[in-house]
């Protein structure tokens, strides 16, 4: 546990990472949480499931407190992320006992706006945010911390659009983090923009590519499924991971693999 506090995490973090039973940072944790709770800009390349919320939840609890508006904003590609990272957030938080408000689309906005006037800490997916700035139901005078999460990944869901908007939305003053799997074009242009001397940290990826064999099957969307019960009727591992993307997708992937 000594490893976690040398990084500069607060007592109240560690304390909760001391309950949670973690022993060793991760990498990523170890190369940008110190420039986090230094106040850096900071890019990250850093894949899901590294660890990263940590990183930038160092940061946003050290240097937020409550009941003094909507201090951070964590903007996420989709409703699941947003659920997600919010409860991680509460969970890291409970010794500051920050509020932390999840704001997505999909769902009624009314108990959202009453949640807003209370939040600390916002996750939240670009649309619904960009909804309420036009309501003028969410106010960023108070925000100094801004995260994009996932950021090549919502770029390419289309949002680049909605997030600089929310980017030129919020305080200039601020410390803005970029979080990546793959630092792209559209990531480099952004910071460019909207990021002051941004420090790059990138983790090593954690598979080694040697062990990988990947196949590539290039058929008609009419045909895909056909070919999937195909592949897993000779399948022998005896594990099998289905990635689709969409909700639609998965549900109609899952259906049809049931009544096969």
């Amino acid at each position: 546990m000594e490893s976690f506090r040398k990084l500069g995490i607060i007592p109240q973090i560690v304390q909760v990472i001391e309950q949670e039973k973690f022993t060793e940072p991760s990498e990523i944790q170890v190369k940008a949480i110190p420039l986090v709770v230094a106040g850096k800009d900071v890019i990250a390349g850093s894949a899901t499931g590294s660890g990263k919320t940590l990183v930038f939840g160092a940061g946003i609890i050290q240097h937020c407190e409550h009941g003094k508006g909507l201090q951070s904003l964590v903007l996420v590609p989709t409703r699941e992320l947003a659920e997600q990272e919010a409860k991680a957030l509460r969970k890291f938080s409970k010794f500051k006992t920050l509020k932390v408000a999840a704001v997505y689309g999909g769902v009624g906005i009314s108990p959202q706006i009453h949640e807003l006037r209370q939040a600390d800490v916002v996750v939240g997916t670009p649309g619904r945010i960009l909804d309420h700035m036009e309501r003028q139901t969410i106010n960023f005078s108070k925000t100094k911390i801004l995260v994009l999460d996932e950021a090549d990944r919502m770029f390419d869901m289309g949002f680049i659009d909605d997030v600089e908007r929310i980017l030129r939305g919020c305080p200039t003053q601020r410390q803005t983090m970029m979080f990546s799997a793959t630092i792209n074009d559209d990531v480099v242009r952004i910071s460019h923009k909207y990021m002051k001397s941004p420090i790059k940290v990138e983790a090593e990826t954690n598979v080694d590519p040697s062990k990988l064999k990947q196949v590539y099957y290039d058929v008609q969307d009419n045909v895909k499924f056909s070919l999937l019960v195909h592949l897993l009727k000779h399948e022998k591992s005896g594990l099998v991971m289905v990635f689709c993307n969409s909700r639609i997708s998965v549900d109609f992937v899952a259906n049809n693999l049931h009544a096969n």
